[in-house]
């Protein structure tokens, strides 16, 4: 199996990054583009990118920014997380030679994605999500997603994976399973998020989980509701969810926040005789 971090807000540049988790035996690295240093312009300074991957003998994987929102009313809003997007699909492409090198070429290489709620409007007696309520607007925008996507991937090993967060909406989901239609969309699984909400998305997730592609493996609990834990502090049957990453031949990230508990799930693993 393949393990990789995420970008550490301990860790100020990319080499930092690289250097720990060079040091710790992983795979690779999950750019985070809500960090500012990791903004598409900086990604797209690649021969840096390469050069230091090449130093310490790892790839990268992305992390779109949680905030893109391909649904916006607001079309200018909309076409600058579009334009995101295929700019941040160009940069996979020429990061793929670090995959083939470094990582294993039966996986491809992920951009992973949030689904945005959108706004909420609350009445007296309910929340309505607008989104729900202009449900064929929200789908537009998605058949428009999806196809421009597939056109900015091409025949690249490139896909994006959807990932689940606090709950997926039943509009989201409609829209999920309308994404994985294509060769070009797969699910990611944080099973830190999954835990902290007791686990409502999980009947979804094995509804699709041929579909599995990533993994965010962290610990977690309900109650009270945490996650980004290092593996072996919270409540998760951890064995139970590596098993079937493996079976599905998928990449994880070890989501902690911090590097001591990134170093502590890292020798879980070893003590476990994973990875």
């Amino acid at each position: 199996m393949q393990f990789g971090m995420p970008t550490l807000i301990e860790n100020q540049i990319l080499e930092e990054n690289a250097a720990l988790c060079c040091s710790l035996g992983l795979q690779f690295i999950e750019l985070n583009m809500n960090f500012p240093e990791y903004q598409i312009d900086q990604l797209e300074q690649t021969e840096t990118m390469l050069k230091i991957a090449d130093q310490y003998g790892i790839y990268y994987t992305i992390h779109l920014d949680e905030n893109l929102n391909i649904a916006d009313f607001n079309l200018l809003v909309t076409k600058a997380y579009l334009e995101t997007v295929r700019r941040s699909v160009d940069v996979a492409k020429k990061l793929m030679r670090l995959r083939d090198q470094y990582g294993d070429c039966s996986q491809p290489l992920i951009l992973n994605m949030h689904m945005n709620h959108g706004i909420h409007i609350t009445l007296p007696d309910r929340k309505v999500q607008m989104y729900s309520r202009d449900f064929d607007a929200y789908m537009r925008s998605f058949v428009t997603f999806r196809s421009l996507c597939e056109e900015w991937i091409g025949d690249s090993d490139v896909m994006i994976a959807v990932e689940n967060t606090d709950g997926f909406r039943e509009y989201e989901k409609s829209a999920v399973e309308y994404l994985l239609e294509s060769p070009k969309f797969g699910l990611t699984w944080d099973i830190g998020h999954s835990k902290a909400v007791g686990e409502k998305d999980v009947p979804f997730i094995r509804k699709h989980q041929e579909q599995l592609i990533h993994f965010h493996i962290h610990d977690g609990s309900e109650s009270p509701a945490r996650n980004h834990l290092a593996l072996g502090d919270g409540e998760i049957n951890l064995m139970e969810r590596l098993k079937l990453a493996e079976g599905r031949n998928a990449r994880c990230v070890l989501e902690t926040k911090t590097i001591e508990a990134l170093n502590k799930s890292v020798n879980w693993l070893r003590r476990n005789h994973i990875g």
